[in-house]
């Protein structure tokens, strides 16, 4: 299904000049068009183009879809470039998107100021029994996804077939995406531009491999015109301040941004390039390129592509202060590019004496703690963490040092665990008496989110958070199976322990409180680029 939206402009527009006379004509005759000369057209119809277009501007997008049935003169005012400023699509990678897909790129692409793309993945075919261990695997030491094909060729098996579905669902995909870029390619009104790809789904699990890729593609020819067209894009803008590229499947090379001009480069206000599909250590940018993007001020990438060096650049007197840094901590990258190159305490103190008002987002996916110790300095600005793994948990000890460091700035903590075998989720606390999530939110006084599932959570140490935060606390969200009770809570018969926690948290919070009793129902579980993605646009855009 495809959806869109769009937001009205700033300033309600004049009545604007009436569509142009091919519009007028592809209309064909009807009231309208003899309105004006004999003013024999009656109804809604005789409304001059201009007016329609005025009246349209008030309404909002579903009612301006409703209002346009009235006739096909109101249908063609309906696509007047006012009127679409912004455009939001979201689609299932599914066939029957594409025509729907290409005549509303076909009205819109030439003009849109803001446009944002999402392929959604809830559509996908479903995997094999052995689906999750697989995905757990090949996050934890896979990187690149050459799934069960090159799997079965290392331990002399035959290779699985090739799945049909995984197939048709990558060749659509492909054209989908060629559909869009194509559209706006010589767009030089466009001043946002965002695309996801919740195609990295398929990559973490090892069914897109090269193999596939190579089936669907066997030349390499629709990879190749989707690096150019996007390249052209770029080339040919004249007013971009926004450029985020999430999880795309090989549409950003580390040669893209060459093709943005210098004075489009020197403007530009946001940039977000990730990628887990680039091979080896290939970053998407250098700090020689980021050298000429003076005037960024929000950045998102993976934690690996961001080095010392950088840091260096955004530090320097010559930029003006970047207010938000979104980054990526994956297994794979460091895998492959290693954590030699980061940036160090006192690279994190220079660029925040340089940018004063920096805040930091991080997601860390199934990182070592070992590692995460390393990658947490005590001079990051980080407001916002959130930890999301399949097989290697977070250790008391990680949680603790955020709370000590950061006690000042964050706001957001999230801790997810997917384990597969619930019997069992680990416990933070070592000991009892001081549990690494009460001391989080005793410390950390701008708590506003803490959002906890696969680790265990005492009762009491959940009523302490509640009454500890208050109502400050907007969000505390529990899985149900999180949350485990002392065996003397258990044993007293006259205190029913569940509705006791119940009315514990709500008094200490202020309002009605209940843990979730179904993961999907977490406002944070969703796959764990996408939720990345999404959270990094609007915490970018919260400056």
């Amino acid at each position: 299904m495809l959806l869109f939206l769009s937001q009205e402009p700033e300033a309600r527009p004049g009545p604007p000049p009436p569509p142009p006379p091919v519009a007028a004509a592809a209309a064909g005759p009807g009231p309208a068009a003899g309105m004006s000369v004999c003013g024999e057209a009656v109804g809604a119809g005789s409304l001059p183009s201009e007016l329609v277009v005025h009246i349209f501007s008030f309404l909002a997008g579903p009612d301006r879809l409703r209002a346009s049935a009235a006739c096909s003169h109101w249908r063609e005012c309906l696509f007047y470039p006012a009127l679409w400023p912004r455009l939001r699509l979201s689609l299932r990678v599914s066939p029957a998107e594409r025509p729907r897909l290409e005549f509303l790129m076909r009205k819109c692409g030439w003009f849109v100021r803001e446009l944002r793309v999402q392929f959604a993945a809830d559509n996908y075919p479903s995997a094999s029994p052995g689906a999750a261990v697989t995905a757990a695997a090949a996050a934890a030491g896979g990187g690149g996804g050459e799934g069960p094909v090159v799997a079965a060729a290392a331990a002399g098996e035959a290779p699985p077939p090739l799945c049909p579905r995984w197939l048709d669902l990558l060749r659509t995909y492909l054209e989908l995406v060629l559909c869009v870029l194509s559209s706006v390619r010589n767009n030089r009104n466009l001043q946002k531009l965002s695309l996801f790809g919740d195609i990295s789904i398929l990559q973490q699990h090892g069914s897109i491999s090269n193999t596939y890729l190579g089936k669907v593609d066997p030349d390499g020819k629709k990879i190749k015109q989707i690096q150019q067209l996007f390249e052209e894009i770029l080339g040919n803008s004249r007013q971009l301040k926004w450029l985020s590229c999430g999880f795309m499947l090989q549409i950003v090379t580390p040669t893209s941004l060459a093709s943005l001009s210098n004075p489009i480069a020197n403007t530009m206000e946001h940039l977000s390039l990730l990628d887990n599909h680039i091979p080896g250590n290939t970053t998407l940018i250098t700090a020689v390129e980021l050298e000429r993007f003076v005037n960024l001020r929000s950045l998102a990438l993976d934690f690996c592509d961001f080095t010392a060096e950088m840091a260096r650049v955004l530090a320097d007197s010559n930029h003006v202060p970047l207010h938000r840094l979104s980054l990526l901590v994956h297994s794979v990258s460091i895998m492959h590019k290693s954590l030699d190159s980061m940036p160090e305490d006192e690279n994190w103190k220079a660029l925040t004496r340089n940018s004063t008002n920096l805040r930091v987002y991080i997601m860390a996916f199934d990182v070592k703690s070992d590692d995460m110790l390393r990658i947490l300095k005590p001079s990051i600005p980080l407001e916002r963490i959130h930890f999301d793994s399949y097989i290697t948990c977070v250790s008391g000890a990680v949680v603790d040092l955020i709370s000590r460091q950061y006690d000042k700035f964050l706001t957001h903590f999230i801790l997810m665990n997917d384990v597969i075998d619930m019997s069992g989720f680990p416990d933070l606390s070592d000991n009892r008496n001081e549990d690494p999530l009460v001391l989080l939110a005793w410390r950390c006084t701008r708590l506003s989110l803490l959002a906890v599932h696969g680790y265990t959570v005492w009762a009491h140490n959940l009523i302490a958070i509640a009454r500890l935060r208050g109502s400050d606390l907007k969000v505390l969200e529990v899985t149900e199976e999180s949350i485990d009770f002392d065996q003397g809570e258990l044993a007293d018969q006259d205190v029913d322990p569940v509705h006791n926690l119940i009315e514990q948290v709500s008094l200490g919070l202020g309002r009605p409180w209940h843990a979730v009793m179904d993961i999907e129902l977490l406002s944070v579980f969703t796959e764990p680029t996408r939720h990345f993605y999404r959270e990094m646009q609007s915490f970018s855009e919260g400056i």
